[in-house]
């Protein structure tokens, strides 16, 4: 049993049990506001042609590591990029196509080439054991009788033997991914550290880290490995200070979810509740 400073329980007695989608956790934390509304009232937004590019590339690169997992059928680049192009051509969800200074052509170019980016350069060096795995539920006992349970798999994530450890690397696609050469790792411990702490529970083995696979979808196309850096430290916290899911166990207590009008993402374009919030400007 991995212990953590942090009342963690494998099932819960109480019926006040409240599902939540491991791959949110990160957003609780950039506006709870917003995560309330989408992951709780239940909000929806359809998706800008950015945000499906983004769909695109994580799903052709899983395809490709998949192919790459011990006794699996090897999966060539090539036909990996077909997933790439249907999810672009064909999405499954609701996509606004004009939402973005962006085309299905162009947004294709970008990805195919993040696509082989990745398959040449980044994922040879790891040694995939698992992708986007499906974690055991996890239930935290947040006190007053509520019980949040996280479910799911690790979007867009494997698991990786590194000399170190065991690390969960994550591969992440964006305009501010990569900064001079330099994959970001700021604002990723809340959902990695979430990662750590259910693959933990599942597997029953110790995590060291995780790490980024930055792939920047603005400018000259470009791939990036952040080091490992202990993600789950920041969720669970020490003896004398909280860590982040103490913190979100207040708010699930108490119902209250507080905004952040200064999140990069609160914006009409991003965000399902903002017609409903008078928070922002």
């Amino acid at each position: 049993m991995i212990d953590h400073p942090v009342h963690i329980v494998p099932r819960a007695a109480s019926q006040n049990v409240l599902k939540v989608r491991a791959s949110s956790w990160g957003n609780l934390f950039d506006c709870a506001y917003a995560w309330e509304g989408v992951h709780i009232l239940g909000y929806r937004k359809p998706a800008g042609l950015r945000a499906q590019l983004g769909t695109a590339v994580h799903a052709s690169t899983a395809a490709f590591d998949r192919g790459r997992l011990v006794g699996a059928e090897p999966v060539s680049a090539m036909d990996a990029a077909d997933v790439l192009v249907k999810e672009l051509r064909e999405p499954e969800r609701d996509v606004d196509m004009n939402q973005d200074d962006l085309t299905v052509r162009d947004a294709e170019r970008i990805g195919l080439a993040l696509h082989a980016i990745y398959c040449s350069e980044i994922s040879p060096r790891f040694n995939f054991t698992s992708v986007e795995q499906t974690l055991n539920p996890l239930q935290i006992d947040c006190g007053g009788g509520q019980i949040v349970e996280l479910t799911g798999s690790m979007d867009r994530s494997r698991v990786a033997n590194q000399l170190e450890g065991v690390v969960i690397p994550d591969v992440k696609t964006g305009t501010r991914v990569i900064v001079d050469g330099v994959a970001q790792t700021k604002g990723r411990s809340a959902q990695l550290g979430t990662y750590q702490l259910m693959y933990e529970h599942t597997e029953r083995v110790p995590t060291v880290g995780a790490q980024i696979l930055a792939l920047a979808t603005k400018g000259k196309p470009a791939g990036a490995i952040s080091g490992i850096f202990d993600a789950k430290r920041v969720m669970v916290g020490t003896a004398d200070q909280p860590g982040l899911i103490e913190i979100a166990a207040g708010m699930f207590r108490s119902g209250l979810f507080p905004p952040n009008p200064q999140s990069v993402l609160c914006s009409e374009r991003y965000c399902a509740r903002w017609s409903r919030c008078h928070f922002h400007e």
